[in-house]
């Protein structure tokens, strides 16, 4: 899957991953998903777990790769991002859906 460069992948509604409970609790940790909802609800739990300085991107991934930001896929800089279905790619401008991944 398309992501940000050096980020980390968190299972939604899954448990706090523990190498976040290594950190310092002010450690600055921004997270997206595809449009904000998944992240929003995890930023909670990190402030409820004491995360002073935790943020949610801001339209999320979708809208970082429409702004022309960079995205990446296995280490290399890639053009698409990987809507949750059709439905939700709508939110993506059409030439970065990915439906399957490219070559």
């Amino acid at each position: 899957m398309s992501h940000l460069l050096g980020a980390l992948r968190v299972e939604p509604g899954g448990e706090i991953p523990p190498f976040l409970e290594t950190l310092d609790k002010d450690t600055p940790i921004v997270a997206y998903c595809s449009v904000g909802y998944r992240s929003s609800r995890l930023v909670a739990r990190l402030e409820k777990e004491g995360f002073t300085n935790v943020k949610n991107l801001d339209g999320s991934i979708f809208e970082w790769a429409n702004e022309g930001y960079p995205v990446v896929r296995d280490g290399r800089e890639v053009h698409d991002v990987h809507p949750y279905d059709e439905k939700w790619g709508t939110l993506l401008a059409e030439k970065l859906r990915a439906y399957s991944p490219r070559e």
